[in-house]
């Protein structure tokens, strides 16, 4: 890692690409482990649908201003480049992700249910699945959504991708996110599932250039596999671990790299091209 780089600005001096990546990745893994010891203390160790919501207040009040602060003070660089435009003009992008998920998820459904893999059967009213699944949208976009997003494809990629073509940028970041997440203590079977996912989500955002493409592909993901999770008490499944990482996992994720494809129709990406910061903050 060099200590200082020369940045766009003639004689600009900031710290090296390594150490602000280091930084970032750090900071990220401090403030979802406090708030995860925090809710702890105070919710207990099970699941707290009041914990949840502390959680995910809390990590979306952390990390938006430490990535402000990391963008100003050790890029030097406008909010801007990180291509999280004002939420009038996000929409579009954030449903495009969004349907990057959903349009194969029921290949994935009905693969796994119908050889048998796996059965589902919902026991709560309309009413409920309906209210629930917008409770749940809310907490897993300021939960995970957001805050993962503004980190791995926002803050890193950016970095990354003005110092090595855009496909290493997107591997890059993938592994970084496998990381973060054996740093919050996945094993090494879910840190693959990460760098899966993660490489899908550095695809999409490569391909689309904006960063609510896949803040709603992984609001999606998560949403509908929390929904179909025990704490939410909405389903009965069996073989819950195999419909998860198959009909909500794997299989939607992969073609979600082949629908993010079809459903952003613009000039192809440049995949071998870096792509270059906005002019240092003056």
């Amino acid at each position: 890692m060099h200590t200082g780089e020369v940045g766009n600005g003639g004689g600009e001096r900031r710290l090296g690409l390594g150490w602000r990546v280091l930084i970032v990745l750090v900071a990220g893994v401090v403030i979802w482990r406090s708030v995860y010891g925090v809710a702890e203390w105070i919710f207990g160790s099970g699941y707290d649908r009041a914990g949840h919501v502390f959680r995910a207040v809390a990590i979306t009040a952390l990390v938006v201003p430490m990535v402000v602060l990391a963008r100003r003070f050790l890029d030097r660089r406008p909010w801007a480049g990180l291509r999280l435009a004002p939420p009038s003009q996000g929409w579009r992008p954030l449903l495009v992700g969004a349907a990057a998920y959903l349009v194969p998820l029921p290949i994935g459904l009905a693969v796994v249910l119908g050889l048998g893999w796996a059965t589902l059967s919902v026991h709560a009213s309309v009413g409920e699945v309906v209210l629930s699944a917008a409770g749940l949208l809310l907490l897993v976009l300021l939960y995970e959504a957001l805050p993962e997003e503004l980190i791995f494809r926002g803050y890193l990629y950016r970095n990354l991708v003005t110092a090595v073509p855009a496909w290493l940028a997107v591997c890059a970041q993938a592994v970084l996110f496998s990381l973060f997440g054996l740093a919050l203590g996945a094993d090494v079977g879910r840190a693959v599932i990460f760098l899966g996912f993660g490489f899908v989500l550095g695809l999409i955002r490569m391909v689309t250039g904006s960063l609510w493409a896949p803040i709603g592909f992984h609001l999606l993901f998560q949403t509908c596999a929390q929904l179909a999770g025990p704490d939410w008490d909405l389903v009965t499944v069996t073989n819950r671990e195999t419909l998860e990482i198959a009909a909500l996992g794997a299989i939607p994720i992969g073609l979600g790299a082949v629908a993010i494809r079809l459903l952003h129709r613009h000039p192809a990406v440049d995949q071998s091209a870096r792509e270059p910061d906005p002019a240092p903050i003056g």
